[in-house]
């Protein structure tokens, strides 16, 4: 099983920037890929950016450009989120694909002020 616990959300001004990190404990070698998903209030949870243990990103239409993804060996992964949108306000969740079914961490809040 694995354990994930989100950080770095916050306040900030549209334009401005947050860096979201994620560290992964428990079984890590069981994990084949991971990523970020926000939840926005009365809307349904979507998925913002995914990363392999490959290193291939995927990321919403609406984050591309502007979000950055990133993974390392034994490194939390990490999301640079710049020009950040009002519409990004959300609680954002970290991921992770297993070979036994798929982890969340608790969440992490993210509010962008216009």
């Amino acid at each position: 099983q694995v354990q994930l616990v989100e950080s770095g959300g916050g306040l900030v001004q549209a334009g401005g920037s947050l860096r979201l990190s994620c560290a992964a404990t428990g079984n890590i070698l069981s994990i084949r890929a991971m990523g970020w998903y926000r939840q926005a209030p009365g809307k349904q949870r979507e998925m913002v950016a995914t990363i392999t243990g490959t290193g291939s990103a995927d990321y919403a239409d609406s984050v591309k450009g502007r979000f950055t993804i990133s993974r390392g060996d034994a490194k939390p992964v990490t999301l640079q989120m710049n020009n950040l949108k009002p519409e990004d306000t959300g609680v954002y969740y970290c991921t992770a694909l297993t070979n036994r079914g798929r982890s969340w961490g608790q969440g992490t809040q993210v509010t962008v002020s216009s």
